[in-house]
């Protein structure tokens, strides 16, 4: 599974930094080192909606204090 961050000028403003380290983290504490690749990329084009996140076709809108409920429902759901 690809899941990637944007990391442009307005996600980083609003914490792509801290998600994409909480990430890392879940995915390292989780085993899935394997099973998921995280990237990240610049501007998605959605900036109004927060920090976006990508998994396959599908973006996500993440903030810093929602991303392990991301995680959990969106990654960990999936590759369990």
């Amino acid at each position: 599974m690809k899941v990637t961050v944007c990391i442009g000028s307005s996600c980083h403003l609003k914490g792509s930094r801290k998600i994409v380290e909480v990430l890392q983290e879940l995915i390292r504490s989780n085993n899935l080192d394997d099973k998921v690749e995280l990237g990240g990329t610049f501007c998605i084009g959605k900036c109004q909606q927060g920090v976006c996140v990508t998994i396959g076709e599908e973006v996500f809108s993440v903030s810093p204090e929602t991303v392990k409920e991301f995680f959990e429902e969106n990654i960990l759901a999936r590759v369990k």
